[in-house]
This record gives C-alpha cells, structure tokens and sequence, in this order.
C-alpha cells in the first residue's frame, strides 16, 4: 500500500525550479512518485514506504530551496 506525504517548498519561481526540485526528490529511495505544484509550494510524494522527512529536507535544499 502506497504511502503519501504532503510537504511545502518555499522559493521556486518557475517551471525549472519545479523540475529541479522534482528530480532531487526523485533520487531518494523508495520514492514512487513526486508532483510538485508552483503557485502553492505544494510538494506530494508517494512511496511504498514512509520516507525520512531528513532526506526531502536535504533533497530540497540540495535543489536551492527550503522546505517549510
């Protein structure tokens, strides 16, 4: 059963700033699927298994933002 975590990004200004953010998240093991919304900051990952919030603040803040 999919796990889903809702988190929210501060500092994105564009569509490669989605992309950007998107693709460190990505990268984290046991990440199923990740959508990123721009005009809200909203960042939604789906996973098998709960992942570390550590990891998407480090996955994030290696993109250029901040996780809130």
């Amino acid at each position: 059963m999919s796990q889903t975590a809702t988190y929210t990004v501060t500092g994105m200004t564009c569509g490669h700033c989605v992309a950007s953010v998107t693709e460190e998240v990505q990268e984290i093991p046991g990440v199923e699927d990740v959508a990123v919304v721009l005009d809200t900051g909203a960042l939604t990952i789906t996973s098998a298994d709960p992942i570390d919030a550590a990891a998407v603040k480090a996955a994030v803040e290696e993109a250029g933002y901040q996780l809130v």
